[in-house]
């Protein structure tokens, strides 16, 4: 059976409370409850993290070194900032999907650059919490070679 990581970053935890006209009304307990039912259909073992620090992510993105088959990861403001999570997602080797829930293209101009993009397999932005749901469809699919580097 396939294994997927859900990675969260920074504030994720605050979805249904933070910004709501940018972020939406879903909770962060009702998101992972939808990819947990998301995963089952798909028949993909998943395991959702989320941390606030930036080394808890580094730990848990170099933990999964040989041990999952797609990393789903929405990096939160660390995307903008952040050369130790691209470090890790990069000595690890599993491909990953960029998640956001907002267009970070249609923001403010410092959401648009992004540390991770370049080295990921796939970028979804802008669809809310549902950009989540169509990560986990798209990881479920990757064959062998899906980080085309």
């Amino acid at each position: 059976m396939k294994k997927i990581i859900v990675i969260n970053g920074p504030n994720i935890n605050m979805l249904g409370v933070r910004e709501k006209k940018v972020y939406g009304k879903v909770d962060y307990k009702e998101l992972c409850k939808c990819l947990v039912a998301e995963a089952k259909k798909l028949k993909v073992g998943l395991e959702i993290f989320q941390s606030n620090g930036e080394g808890e992510l580094v730990d848990k993105i170099q933990s999964l070194l040989g041990k999952a088959d797609a990393i789903v990861i929405n990096p939160g403001a660390y995307t903008h900032t952040s050369i130790a999570i691209r470090d890790a997602l990069s000595a690890v080797k599993t491909p990953f999907i960029e998640v956001h829930i907002s267009n970070i293209f249609a923001r403010e101009k410092f959401r648009a650059h992004s540390y991770l993009s370049d080295i990921a397999a796939g970028i979804v932005a802008g669809f809310g919490t549902e950009g989540y749901l169509i990560a986990l469809r798209a990881a479920a699919g990757f064959g062998p070679k899906a980080r085309g580097k």
